[in-house]
């Protein structure tokens, strides 16, 4: 140590002390002579408290003015974005779309003509969730495999592309505007597919806070609506889920979206499953039935299909170790969770059976340390629960059963 250097670092530390203990009485000072203006001011008939409440209130909205100006710059950049990356990808896309005109009155009216528009067709699809054959065909994307056969020219595929600047409520629009553009993507994947247009797809590349930023709106839109479900549900809201499902399932599409969007997408799947656990309404089995088909649209994608079995063989794991734990020492459960546990075994059982149909068996070990974990001491569990519990042990024993077929297929 130099010859002197503890004292200096002493009188610094001195100082800064001492500037520390200022601030604190200013501030101390400054709050005291803030009271005794409001004090002061106040208008008579009205108490301090009272008055002090409404100059927070006052200021609390001019925030909150002002936070709603920077979300709609935001959303305004980002569109901006969303069109330059297309016109990226696909200048001649773009150029035809700008000939026609959209706007919503021009597009309301189209839809009146001709009734397969690209928004009729969604209009009551959806309505009912626990209507099968509605969700099942978000899963195949029929809106966008039945037009493959009817193009003709890019002006007809173009004509079903919603405009980027349609109104909205906040609301709505949350969902709207990122599905917009995620649609655009698919319609020119569609085109580029068929040799009607030219496509640069590497420019996903080059911009990955658009493709990002696009799909955290349409998978939070999505959470936001799955915790407070509305019935019928509104077509936007299966417009939504129907171009997610369509984007990963794209072979080329995927791959861009699930790079960028692999932790979202995880995230997104974990909302879904506490969802359903948490979920205690009286009348939620309708509601949970359409998060359910979601999830297990989701697994139609081998990679986000892996990860999602891993999930579900958490849940179910911890769920049955909880509900030996309550059996033995004769405690209660939660009759709740018990009753939405069984969304989460048919899901899984629905994945695990997909996973080992398909011929790419013997390339996947899916559940990797879950399924270990899950069969481990489970002969044990199911043999104390199979009195008691007798449906939630079969589904174990069911699910075990596929566990233990696709190793013996693997080996």
């Amino acid at each position: 140590m130099e010859p002197g250097r503890g004292p200096r670092g002493a009188a610094a530390a001195a100082e800064i002390k001492d500037g520390r203990e200022d601030q604190i009485l200013y501030l101390k000072i400054s709050k005291l002579a803030l009271a005794f203006a409001i004090i002061h001011s106040k208008p008579p008939g009205k108490s301090s408290k009272e008055y002090i409440e409404y100059l927070a209130k006052t200021v609390s909205e001019q925030d909150f003015g002002w936070k709603w100006k920077v979300e709609v710059l935001e959303a305004e950049v980002l569109r901006l974005r969303q069109e330059l990356l297309l016109n990226r990808i696909s200048p001649r896309f773009c150029l035809e779309n700008r000939k026609q005109d959209t706007s919503a009155e021009t597009l309301l009216g189209r839809e009146s003509i001709n009734p397969t528009s690209y928004s009729s067709q969604l209009e009551d699809s959806g309505c009912d969730v626990c209507n099968d054959s509605a969700f099942d065909s978000l899963g195949i994307a029929s809106d966008f495999h039945q037009s493959e056969h009817n193009v003709n020219t890019s002006k007809h595929w173009l004509e079903r592309v919603p405009p980027l600047n349609l109104c909205r409520s906040s609301k709505e629009q949350s969902l709207t505007a990122p599905v917009q553009f995620l649609q655009c993507l698919l319609e020119i994947r569609k085109l580029s597919e068929g040799g009607i247009l030219q496509a640069d797809f590497s420019e996903l590349e080059n911009d990955s806070f658009t493709i990002w930023n696009s799909v955290s709106q349409l998978l939070d839109g999505l959470t936001v609506f799955y915790k407070s479900p509305k019935f019928p549900a509104p077509s936007f809201l299966t417009e939504g889920v129907s171009v997610l499902i369509s984007l990963i399932t794209d072979t080329k599409l995927s791959n861009h979206v699930l790079k960028k969007c692999f932790k979202k997408m995880e995230e997104f799947k974990k909302n879904l499953i506490q969802i359903i656990l948490r979920n205690r309404s009286v009348n939620r089995f309708q509601a949970l039935h359409s998060v359910s088909q979601t999830l297990g649209l989701l697994g139609r994608n081998n990679i986000l299909r892996n990860s999602l079995i891993s999930l579900l063989l958490l849940e179910v794991r911890q769920f049955a170790e909880q509900l030996l734990q309550a059996h033995q020492v004769q405690s209660v459960y939660d009759i709740t969770q018990y009753e939405n546990i069984f969304l989460l075994c048919m899901i899984l059982e629905q994945l695990l059976q997909n996973e080992t149909q398909e011929s790419n068996i013997s390339s996947s070990d899916y559940g990797g340390e879950e399924k270990i974990k899950f069969l481990k001491n489970l002969d044990q569990i199911i043999l104390h629960l199979s009195d008691e519990f007798p449906l939630f042990s079969l589904y174990l024993w069911r699910v075990s059963v596929l566990l233990n077929s696709g190793q013996m297929q693997i080996d």
